[in-house]
């Protein structure tokens, strides 16, 4: 018993160590009523069927800004828990960080996409002008999720809580709930873009020169064979390398029996054969707090998911045809891998 005692201490020491890397200066103050308002919002539970689940419950800063119960049981957690305590989602929850620098989805002249919200790219940024605002007016309405019964349901949690008079003080009073549920998820937006979130704060944006040798070895890697799709230019307004262009691939992952599947990604929103199996290419950041990987959450480990990137023979895609040829034929040895791996976790935020 002692045994099972210390492996399962040291399982929540490692993420909560980790972890203090994000808070031991104390997460940044939120820096408008805005903000703070999404912030109070994207806390509390009341706006689930239960009252047991927020937005942070699944999105929270001791696992990157991911799913706490998937990174200490990558193995066995792949999906999120709704607040029935039953249901499951049917992918893997990314981070909410750095998400509010992806735009609204649009395609490119040579067929590629970019932009948009969800793995599959559903919230569009369409309808409010942002991907992430729309994006937040999912989960409480999911039945899997939060589940709460419809907007009306949203907005009388809202009306009762405490922080009613900040929202009143930043949208003025409810008289519309279509309006109202807009404005929730522009809030929650508010808060997911605001420096408490999307940090910059890693030791790649505070101290390469602090960088050991092997740490620099995985960087000159990483940008020849990786930054291609997990971008290290500075791109648009973004103050800092955001590790990715927020553009879908399909880089053929295996099927995870823990998930539906075929699941057809992008392409399945687009109704568009080409496009099927692409999925979001995520950001690296906080990437060493957010295990498991992938859509489907099929690769536990960091070793395992750039050991696949490396070489992808022996597994068979969850769906083939469009499978990009720019992963899994890269052969790097073990210590190119470790030094990938190092690499990597200097983009954990809190340096």
């Amino acid at each position: 018993m002692k045994k099972q005692f210390k492996i399962a201490g040291l399982a929540v020491f490692l993420i909560f160590g980790s972890a203090l890397l994000l808070t031991a200066a104390g997460l940044s103050p939120v820096a408008t009523d805005l903000e703070r308002l999404g912030m109070h919002l994207y806390k509390d539970k009341n706006l689930s069927l239960y009252q047991n689940q927020s937005c942070q419950t699944c999105h929270h800063p001791l696992a990157g800004f991911a799913d706490p119960k998937n990174h200490l049981d990558p193995y066995v957690n792949v999906v999120s828990v709704g607040s029935d305590g039953v249901s499951l989602g049917g992918r893997n929850a990314p981070t909410s960080a750095y998400a509010g620098y992806s735009p609204i989805r649009y395609q490119e002249a040579n067929g590629d996409w970019f932009g948009g919200m969800f793995w599959d790219g559903r919230a569009t940024g369409d309808t409010l002008g942002d991907p992430l605002a729309e994006q937040a007016q999912g989960p409480p309405l999911n039945p899997v999720e939060m589940a709460l019964k419809n907007k009306p349901a949203v907005i009388r949690v809202i009306k009762a809580a405490a922080y009613y008079d900040l929202w009143i003080k930043v949208f003025g009073p409810i008289t519309n709930t279509d309006d109202a549920y807009d404005n929730f998820g522009r809030a929650v937006a508010a808060y997911e873009r605001s420096r408490q979130v999307t940090a910059f704060s890693s030791k790649f944006d505070k101290a390469v020169d602090q960088f050991t040798n092997e740490e620099i070895a995985g960087w000159e890697l990483f940008e020849t064979h990786c930054s291609s799709c997990h971008a290290t230019w500075v791109q648009g307004e973004e103050p800092e390398a955001l590790f990715t262009t927020y553009g879908y691939a399909n880089i053929g992952l295996p099927a995870n029996p823990a998930v539906p599947s075929p699941d057809l990604g992008l392409g399945g929103d687009l109704n568009d054969e080409s496009q099927y199996g692409k999925f979001k290419i995520p950001t690296l950041r906080n990437i060493a707090l957010t295990a498991p990987y992938g859509h489907n959450g099929v690769f536990p480990t960091l070793v395992e998911m750039v050991s696949f990137i490396s070489d992808s023979s022996g597994f068979t895609p969850d769906v083939s045809g469009t499978v990009s040829q720019m992963v899994g034929g890269l052969d790097f040895n073990e210590s190119e891998i470790n030094a990938l791996i190092a690499f990597l976790n200097t983009l954990t935020d809190g340096y």
